[in-house]
């Protein structure tokens, strides 16, 4: 005798398993784009050496902290926003004086576009100390990058 019953069967999945199973399915399907969150992405050179510096997003930016170039430069970037927009960036670039940091250059971007594609936010920057001409190089790209 064959018919058909609402009766739950052993070999049948269960209704919530079933929504589990969808929803787990669904999860996966997901574009990774929603995933991603922006990256600020910063090569600083300075005295041959290269440093890559990636920044995320913050709230606060007194929280964020220079960072030392070789004993000559302190770097600061700061990328104000959430995982859904930046609201603006600020780069900072310091002269590492014998008393205390000295600001050389600032720059700010307002509610900049991020990409998925490797393109450069603030072009190639070149800063100079005003003690022995040291030079410092930086370049910067907002990147969507999944984590």
């Amino acid at each position: 005798m064959n018919f058909h019953t609402d009766q739950y069967r052993p070999d049948s999945p269960r209704p919530a398993r079933r929504v589990l199973l969808a929803v787990c399915m669904a999860g996966v399907m997901l574009p990774a784009t929603l995933l991603a969150a922006p990256v600020l992405r910063c090569q600083i050179d300075q005295g041959g050496i290269t440093r890559m510096l990636d920044v995320t997003p913050t709230d606060d930016p007194y929280r964020v902290k220079a960072i030392d170039i070789n004993g000559r430069f302190r770097f600061k970037a700061v990328m104000i926003g959430d995982a859904r927009q930046v609201d603006y960036i600020k780069l900072y670039t310091y002269d590492q004086a014998m008393r205390q940091p000295a600001l050389l250059h600032m720059a700010t971007y307002m509610t900049p576009a991020v990409s998925v594609s490797p393109a450069t936010l603030t072009g190639r920057n070149f800063i100079y100390a005003p003690d022995l001409e040291r030079e410092l190089q930086y370049q910067c790209m907002l990147l969507e990058v999944t984590p």
